[in-house]
């Protein structure tokens, strides 16, 4: 396979995250996240049974490599359950564009042009719209809707951040995602146990923590990677823009909720923002 096709394939098993995290909102987050994070490292097992140092990175990249998956999928699993699932998808999809925005922050001899602040600019102002309109909908009538952008916009920054980060760390194998998975299920399954009620699995839950396991939780990270470590980081970075867009087509069919003119704007206005700050040099 090519890079450009190891990126599709995780960007396809991506967009498929939101779609799940809300069919299993009525889980608590925190056993969602790690049951699911638990059965993704499964795919790094058998490298390790051959060879132990398949899994040996250094304390500083096990710790971001937690920081990032446990982190990144947490506050996401909240925000699909404190906010409008669509809008809070959108939100959470201002990563790539933060990417930009970071850059100088988190990487040495990195700067922003003109065409980065424009393209943060547009980015947040798609943000606004899905807010807003949430705002004027149904659901946020009900209440509970606002702060549970915050944590979509955690999520958010936790993503482009640990992105940026690996670029600082000692270059790690594929099957080391492994481990940070396991890592970082194993901590999420820990604070269930301490900090929320106990929950029973349905047959059909099971099956949809798998599959969410499996796939955006364990096949896509080791995809990215793959793309990442075989082809060109500019092209596909730039791919990596299909993911909001298959992302939020998909979490309307499953809810069934028809396509407003807010949240086909905040998505028109975040992937244009996105692709434009990938273009400036």
């Amino acid at each position: 396979m090519s890079a450009t096709l190891y990126a599709l394939a995780a960007i396809a098993l991506w967009g498929t995250l939101a779609s799940l995290g809300t069919s299993l909102s009525h889980l608590p987050p925190f056993l969602l996240t790690g049951l699911a994070l638990m059965i993704g490292s499964v795919m790094s097992w058998p490298a390790v049974l051959r060879d132990r140092r398949a899994w040996a990175v250094p304390p500083r990249t096990l710790a971001l490599g937690v920081y990032g998956l446990f982190g990144f999928h947490f506050l996401l699993f909240i925000a699909l359950r404190h906010a409008p699932p669509v809008e809070a998808n959108l939100v959470n999809y201002l990563w790539p564009l933060l990417m930009v925005v970071l850059a100088p922050a988190l990487l040495p001899g990195v700067w922003l042009r003109p065409l980065h602040v424009a393209a943060a600019l547009l980015g947040f102002a798609g943000a606004a719209i899905a807010i807003l309109g949430a705002r004027s909908g149904a659901e946020a009538a009900a209440g509970g809707a606002y702060w549970g952008f915050v944590p979509a916009l955690g999520s958010a920054f936790i993503w482009a951040s640990y992105s940026l980060w690996t670029r600082r760390v000692r270059a790690f194998p594929t099957t080391a995602i492994g481990l940070f998975g396991l890592v970082s299920g194993a901590l999420s399954l820990a604070c269930h146990a301490l900090l929320e009620p106990a929950a029973a699995l349905t047959s059909r839950d099971w099956l949809l923590v798998a599959l969410c396991g499996l796939g955006p939780l364990g096949a896509a990270f080791f995809l990215w990677d793959m793309a990442l470590k075989r082809g060109d980081v500019r092209q596909i970075g730039i791919l990596s823009y299909i993911t909001p867009l298959a992302s939020t087509a998909l979490l309307l069919v499953v809810t069934a909720r028809p396509l407003s003119w807010t949240i086909a704007l905040a998505a028109a206005l975040i992937i244009s923002a996105a692709v434009m700050g990938s273009r400036a040099r």
